[in-house]
């Protein structure tokens, strides 16, 4: 079987990967749920690419997520389920509905994308969406019944704290300003004082989930990415503490056997140099 840039060609070794008799032994005995933690981390891996501005390793690394996306889809076509154009098909659906101002109504274009509109567009969605769920006689709702149940599980906790604020905030649920949520933080901070002091691990788990929590609603209101930002800075810390092991192997020295004093000062030295 020869490359190609047809996406057929992905998808044919993708079910000859899968097939029973003659498909790869690993492959065969992948199921969804052990797929899913690959398909996350190439997500992230293309993330990686994109920081780093290595295009070249971008174009790979988009190729393992399409890889995921067509791996999944010919489990559910083994399943009896849906194929890999049914997905093609459902997201190509999904952004020409969504896109009335670009394809095809004059009056939306015309007068730009209405305050409101993309929300009423997603609720027709979700409104077919749970007439469909009902009709093959599964529970109406895809995450739960409530308003927040929509924000996806599995997204990293950082990402997932952003998007359930956010989603609070259009019914109102959201400070006004950011000043008032440093305060929040010094509250947390406080609470997380006092678990200390008692030792209760219980209480210091759920006070440090309450300052993370509150630091990322800061990140919010001043535009910031909590992801991208802590991102950077370890990154930061990765470089500086990388001077920090460089200079000691320079001095003959090694990260095991310096003291941390001989390491605090390559640090500030580090910090001054970037």
């Amino acid at each position: 079987m020869k490359p190609s840039k047809d996406i057929s060609r992905l998808i044919e070794i993708m079910a000859a990967l899968r097939a029973p008799k003659t498909g790869c032994p690993w492959d065969i005995e992948q199921d969804f749920s052990t797929i899913a933690p690959y398909t996350i981390e190439e997500a992230y891996e293309v993330a990686d690419a994109i920081a780093r501005g290595d295009l070249d390793d971008l174009r790979d690394e988009l190729g393992d997520l399409l890889l995921q996306v067509v791996y999944h889809a010919q489990m559910a076509e083994e399943a009896g389920e849906f194929a890999f154009g049914d997905v093609v098909q459902a997201i190509t659906t999904k952004m020409i509905r969504r896109h009335p101002h670009v394809f095809g109504d004059e009056k939306a274009r015309n007068a730009g994308m209405a305050k409101g509109m993309w929300e009423k567009i997603k609720a027709v969605e979700k409104a077919e969406k749970r007439s469909a769920r009902l009709a093959r006689g599964l529970d109406p709702e895809d995450n739960g019944k409530g308003f927040l149940d929509s924000v996806p599980v599995a997204l990293p906790a950082l990402t997932r704290a952003l998007k359930l604020q956010e989603k609070a905030a259009r019914v109102g649920f959201d400070w006004s300003e950011a000043t008032p949520i440093l305060d929040k933080i010094e509250e947390e901070i406080g609470e997380l004082r006092e678990a200390l002091s008692k030792g209760d691990m219980a209480s210091i788990k759920d006070e440090f989930g309450d300052m993370l929590f509150a630091v990322v609603n800061l990140g919010r209101h001043l535009k910031l990415d909590s992801e991208a930002a802590l991102s950077g800075t370890n990154e930061k810390f990765r470089s500086r503490f990388h001077y920090v092991e460089r200079m000691l192997e320079a001095s003959g020295n090694t990260l095991e056997k310096a003291t941390l004093g001989e390491m605090e000062v390559l640090w500030q030295q580090a910090k001054s140099a970037r």
